[in-house]
């Protein structure tokens, strides 16, 4: 009930459709509850007493009262689903902003199908809910009460005899309620599983049918639809096993009725119009019984999914804006670690341990380590996506801490290994990050990250909408797009996370070409995947199990750091480029390898960067 009451808060803003529905709903109440003495009326004095004015009458009015009635429900139904699908609006609207603001440390440790089962499913249940069940639920209270008024009113030897069966069907309502609340919890949790399956699925579905595991994935899916259908079917069964109880006291009250009150009619203390009336009684306040049976299991259903609904609501974001928090202004880009500590929720070690180095403005540093070293959470922790443990990461002397989020992110372009493009045009993905670019501004970033000649070959140009993730375009042309839409920002800090990785050697150059003169004047970070890039950089910073395993110039490493030397001499990755000569080579056999020759030429680009490359070995 606590979550029924908090839930009823939203209706707030739709109080008025509520406080019509409710009026309908009394009003409804109203003329069942008159029908049966109307009946009564035109049996004892219009049939019994064959006064037909008076059954004309009595029917022209109960012809009045069933309009009257369907109008009443009608309007009740109306403002009801008014008022829920208001709710579901605003509910919907208040968990997306939640997740969306939520950091992500929160999204690290919730799966996303449960994520979508509660902003879907679970909001749906509580609109019908809303709409269907809170009303409903009302006029059920409401009849049973006026029904056993009308009862006692009438006869109350009667009525009392009749009311001898609402006990037993309140016990059976109570623990029908009682027992399948964990039941829906448990149907929830498995929806959200199918979801899970569902969306991971889909978002990899290249990846099955690479490596031909559909029918892995097919079972996988069976056996979590099958749970599902095993929780609802249980569900099924307790209710199978208390309504025929409740029918069996339904019954036993027209027993009753007939049983006492017809010797009654025989002795002349009670009318056959009133007898009827009883009856009709005993059904209004049976039914409502009934519905209320029916409807609760909408009830725990809906308070069960508003509980799932405020664990997202109620999260605790770990990443927010100070109470007093300020505007970030221009920075020139100077970044300090100081410090710096951090350990993700829920892990029992540091990822990085005292980690202390500043960056000038205007300069690039170049990231590098071994997997899990802690690159990733170098250039995380900058944007603030996480917060430090101990330390502090500062921006021209800010504690990022102690600005706002929005000024912060707003100066940071970023490039992510895993490149993200939304449903829409090329144009509309470029300005992502600046809404109110201009269409030349979009050119010139698109020209400067290499994109501009594929978008033109592209159908519509830069009106060309690419489908779900960029699907459509190749990965080198997503990684240009997303590079393109990082610099339209104009962004004083670059992060750069391995953002050339998905390109070929000649579209790598090209683009390495072009980073390299838009990242003069601007501080970047970039994690090291290129000799290049290391080599180009102004610092070098070597992570090594979350601490500084070297920080200096390429040079300085070099004779300094025995790692740096290691990792140099691997060639990062252990990238060695196949030799590649003018002539066209089909794919064959090199030193017991398979080697796959692609147009058989190498580009300027591709020549400029396998000898860059072989000349860093040799110095090495």
């Amino acid at each position: 009930m606590k979550a029924i009451r908090r839930l009823l808060r939203y209706l707030g803003p739709y109080r008025f459709y509520a406080i019509g529905a409710t009026l309908s709903l009394f009003l409804v109440t109203a003329t069942n509850l008159v029908t049966p003495q109307l009946l009564r009326w035109v049996i004892d004095t219009g049939i019994t007493g064959k006064q037909v004015n008076v059954i004309i009458w009595g029917t022209a009015i109960l012809a009045a009262v069933s309009i009257a009635r369907g109008i009443f429900n009608f309007t009740q139904n109306f403002w009801g689903e008014q008022s829920s699908q208001g709710v579901a609006f605003d509910m919907r609207n208040e968990l997306f902003a939640k997740i969306q603001g939520l950091s992500f440390s929160y999204h690290d440790q919730n799966h996303t199908g449960q994520l979508m089962t509660r902003a879907t499913n679970d909001v749906e249940l509580v609109r019908q809910f809303i709409g269907q069940g809170l009303f409903q639920l009302l006029n059920s209270v409401v009849m049973v009460i006026g029904s056993a008024w009308v009862l006692l009113a009438m006869n109350w030897r009667l009525g009392l005899a009749t009311l001898l069966i609402i006990p037993p069907l309140v016990v059976i309502l109570t623990n029908f309620a009682r027992n399948i609340r964990p039941m829906f919890s448990v149907i929830q949790e498995k929806l959200g599983n199918i979801n899970d399956i569902l969306q991971e699925n889909l978002a990899g579905v290249r990846v099955v049918k690479a490596f031909a595991r559909s029918d892995f994935e097919e079972r996988r899916f069976s056996v979590a639809n099958q749970e599902y259908k095993a929780t609802n079917i249980s569900f099924v069964m307790a209710s199978s096993a208390n309504f025929p109880l409740i029918f069996f006291f339904s019954n036993l009250g027209t027993l009753l009725i007939l049983g006492y009150g017809g010797p009654l009619v025989m002795d002349n203390r009670l009318s056959v119009g009133e007898l009827v009336a009883f009856i009709s009684y005993l059904n209004f306040l049976v039914q409502p019984i009934m519905t209320l049976g029916f409807l609760s299991g909408l009830v725990v259903r809906a308070a069960v999914s508003a509980d799932r609904i405020y664990e997202v609501l109620d999260a605790k974001n770990e990443v927010v804006d100070k109470p007093d928090a300020k505007t970030l202004p221009a920075i020139r880009g100077e970044v300090t670690f100081d410090h710096v500590h951090f350990r993700y929720i829920g892990q029992n070690e540091d990822v990085l341990k005292g980690v202390s180095f500043t960056v000038e403005p205007g300069q690039t540093l170049a990231v590098l380590g071994a997997t899990g070293s802690g690159k990733s959470t170098i250039i995380n922790l900058l944007p603030r996506f996480y917060d430090v443990t101990e330390g502090a990461v500062r921006i021209d002397g800010h504690d990022v801490r102690d600005v706002t989020l929005d000024s912060l992110r707003s100066q940071i372009g970023i490039v992510l290994q895993e490149t993200t493009l939304f449903s829409g045009t090329i144009r509309d993905n470029i300005r992502y990050g600046r809404p109110d670019a201009s269409d030349e501004d979009v050119v010139a970033a698109a020209k400067a990250a290499q994109a501009h000649p594929f978008i033109l070959e592209q159908p519509e140009g830069y009106e060309t909408r690419v489908g779900e993730r960029g699907v459509g375009l190749s990965g080198g042309q997503r990684q240009r797009v997303a590079i393109a839409r990082a610099l339209l920002l104009d962004p004083r800090i670059l992060i750069l996370d391995d953002s050339t990785s998905a390109v070929d050697a000649e579209t790598e150059y090209q683009i390495q070409q072009a980073l390299d003169k838009l990242m003069v004047g601007r501080t970047s970070f970039v994690i090291a995947q290129r000799i290049s890039t290391v080599r180009n950089a102004d610092l070098v910073l070597v992570l090594e199990k979350g601490k500084i395993g070297g920080l200096g110039t390429h040079e300085t490493l070099m004779m300094d750091s025995p790692l740096y030397a290691e990792i140099v001499q691997s060639q990062l990755r252990e990238d060695k480029p196949a030799p590649l000569t003018g002539e066209a080579v089909g794919n064959g056999a090199v030193d017991g390898e398979t080697v796959v020759r692609v147009n058989g030429s190498s580009s300027n680009g591709a020549a400029a960067e396998q000898t860059e490359q072989e000349e860093m070995v040799r110095e090495s």
